[in-house]
């Protein structure tokens, strides 16, 4: 049928039909019915190759944008989203590996992404304390945000935090196969989402802490350095935020070690040394000298040795101290 027939048939002018063929016009739905009637081909055909159409127009020219895209690429951790199931593509497909990418990260685009998901690993970044990339910090926010989203858990209530603060505490005692399940039980009757997600190359993050919703506090763990002393500090410190900070903030901390970093991760510090080794035991804590004497001023206070001689190992910076005493973490992901 010439273009010409087709326009009498239709009611559309010869223009328009010109238009869709050359694939400048869209078929509209009301477009769709007419050619229906006048070729006898159903409208919800010609919906459906409208839309498949377009998508394949979206993503051709994305692809074809790529080049300037590519620097955003190369920067993101792609071996190990990869090797986390997160994507499948490689670059020999990098149309669909930045779908895949932009997927990932729940976004529609890169600028869509920098609002997102830089700012974050900016503010984190701020220092150049930091030898971290942004990218990974990202996407070690963005695996800590998918698995809290899959968790149910009670409301966020403050003050019910602050009461089990002891409670809390009291599990550095015992081994992680003993206290995980009741440390994620505790944090989730009181609106606080517990996550392990390990470290992604590049982001040298040990917590991050933020809320999903005013309703939904989310607590991530990288479970950095492996040991027990440094997971109850991060544990502890990203509490801090929640009960000190804004809800609006994402918290992100590189570790104890680092002195030159904003204030409010060093007020998150102090709340987290200060719960674990309260101030009337600083003159106690002052005078260790031994492992034994680590061990004794833990007994008195419980909580697990290897908390004493972290604290030791940090305010004396004998980095050798007590090694005996600490327990080693592991995160076992699930395959």
């Amino acid at each position: 049928m010439s273009q010409s027939k087709l326009a009498d048939r239709t009611g559309l002018t010869l223009k328009h039909v010109n238009q869709i063929a050359l694939g400048h016009a869209p078929i509209s739905a009301e477009t769709a019915v007419a050619l229906e009637r006048a070729t006898g081909v159903p409208a919800t055909l010609w919906n459906n190759l409208e839309s498949k159409y377009q998508d394949h127009q979206i993503r051709s020219h994305e692809a074809e944008d790529l080049s300037r895209h590519r620097a955003w690429l190369d920067q993101m951790p792609l071996a190990d989203l990869r090797k986390r199931g997160c994507i499948s593509a490689d670059r020999r497909q990098p149309g669909v590996l930045l779908q895949e990418v932009l997927q990932f990260f729940g976004v529609a685009n890169i600028d869509a992404w920098e609002a997102s998901w830089q700012q974050p690993a900016a503010a984190f970044l701020q220092s150049q304390a930091y030898d971290a990339k942004p990218a990974s910090v990202a996407a070690w926010l963005r695996l800590g945000e998918l698995a809290g989203a899959q968790m149910r858990c009670a409301p966020f209530d403050r003050s019910a935090v602050k009461a089990a603060l002891p409670q809390l505490r009291a599990l550095t005692v015992k081994k992680p196969e003993a206290f995980y399940p009741e440390l994620l039980e505790t944090c989730s009757s009181f609106g606080v989402c517990l996550v392990l997600v390990p470290e992604i190359p590049g982001a040298r993050a040990s917590g991050a802490s933020r809320f999903l919703s005013p309703r939904k506090a989310l607590v991530q763990l990288s479970n950095r350095g492996k040991r027990n002393d440094l997971f109850w500090f991060a544990f502890f410190h990203e509490i801090g935020h929640l009960l000190l900070h804004s809800k609006k903030g994402t918290f992100i901390d590189p570790g104890p070690k680092y002195e030159d970093k904003p204030v409010i991760e060093h007020e998150a510090d102090r709340f987290a040394a200060n719960l674990l080794i309260p101030a009337q035991y600083e003159r106690d804590l002052h005078a260790i000298r031994t492992p034994v004497d680590a061990v004794a001023l833990a007994d008195r206070i419980g909580i697990a040795p290897g908390v004493v001689a972290g604290r030791v190992r940090r305010e004396t910076e004998n980095w050798s101290f007590a090694q005996s005493l600490f327990d080693k973490f592991e995160v076992v992901e699930e395959q």
